[in-house]
């Protein structure tokens, strides 16, 4: 889906910007007031990502009009276009929930940039480090669907139904948000990984996409590392309550895979599909408090600067074939 809608009543603005929009790559549609523009959504609902309008138009205004197509889609960015730019016009976009705005006259240049920017920080904001958003503005090809090596790092808390059962979920939840999702967010961000969901008490996080460096396997163990370090400090620190501990295991797994967004129009996520997220899946599980499980092709990888010991080859449920497994010690001195 990489469909971009232009909503103007002006034919010379709709050409204007198809012309500005066209070099990007999107496949732009046209519509000359809110009605058309809402058609088009439905007829579309799997084309089109990116919706401009101008705000005053006859009959629905630009507001309205991108609130209804909010409604049809809510993954859609939506940005408002107008050459009566003024401080109340953009809070009231923003109560809205409209991504973006822009003003009249534009510069195709800096046109292209706001859109890209827009687009990026509604899908990506929460799941990459600012150093990577920075490089998807420049490029957002980066985040369409293609084969790409990464590595891919799970992380759970060992005995976690069991901690749930006896906890007050008030309590629950504040204490995982501060003990345990907040600080594995800033160290993730720190190795520039992206987070790509939350299961329940788990983590995935991808090393090498959107963006790819030569040193993802070793940025993704590196963030295992200092996870159990944080997490046994936390233990310490809390003391001897009933949620006296964090035991985490973490399961890492190195290939190539499909990345990409997907999902419905409801609901979308940037991840990877591929055997790499299922074997890092069952390693996290087959893992023990405060253990770090890497494949031998991570080990390959990152064994020049990471100590680990081979542990016996183990078939893993949904392989097919037999895969060397690492337990991680530590950081070589």
């Amino acid at each position: 889906m990489h469909g971009l809608l232009i909503v103007d009543d002006e034919e010379g603005i709709r050409r204007a910007l198809k012309k500005a929009l066209q070099r990007e790559g999107y496949s732009i549609f046209l519509a000359q007031d809110g009605n058309e523009s809402i058609e088009t959504v439905k007829k579309n609902p799997d084309q089109i990502s990116i919706v401009i309008s101008d705000l005053k138009m006859p009959g629905l205004d630009g507001i309205k009009t991108l609130s209804a197509i909010g409604i049809i889609n809510p993954e859609i960015t939506r940005i408002i276009l107008t050459g009566y730019g003024s401080m109340e016009s953009a809070i009231q976009a923003t109560n809205e929930g409209i991504d973006g705005f822009l003003t009249k006259p534009f510069d195709n240049v800096e046109i292209r940039a706001k859109i890209r920017e827009c687009f990026l920080k509604k899908h990506l904001k929460q799941f990459v480090s600012s150093q990577i958003l920075h490089e998807l503005q420049n490029d957002p090809r980066l985040v369409r669907p293609r084969k790409q090596k990464t590595t891919v790092m799970f992380t759970d808390i060992r005995g976690f139904s069991s901690i749930s059962e006896r906890t007050d979920p008030q309590e629950l939840a504040s204490f995982l948000s501060h003990y345990y999702f907040t600080p594995l967010s800033d160290i993730i961000f720190q190795y520039n990984g992206t987070l790509d969901k939350h299961i329940g008490d788990s983590i995935m996080v991808i090393y090498g996409a959107p963006v790819s460096y030569n040193d993802d396997s070793l940025r993704a163990v590196m963030t295992a590392i200092d996870i159990q370090k944080r997490m046994a400090e936390t233990s310490v620190k809390i003391g001897s309550t009933y949620l006296s501990s964090i035991p985490t295991g973490i399961g890492i797994g190195t290939g190539e895979v499909v990345v990409g967004i997907f999902g419905s129009t409801r609901k979308k996520e940037y991840t990877v599909l591929g055997s790499a997220v299922n074997i890092a899946s069952r390693l996290e599980k087959l893992a023990k408090e405060g253990q770090i499980l890497i494949t031998e092709e991570t080990f390959q990888e990152v064994q020049n600067k990471i100590e680990a010991e081979k542990l016996d080859i183990v078939k893993v449920k949904g392989i097919e074939e037999e895969i060397g497994i690492y337990n991680v010690l530590g950081v070589k001195q």
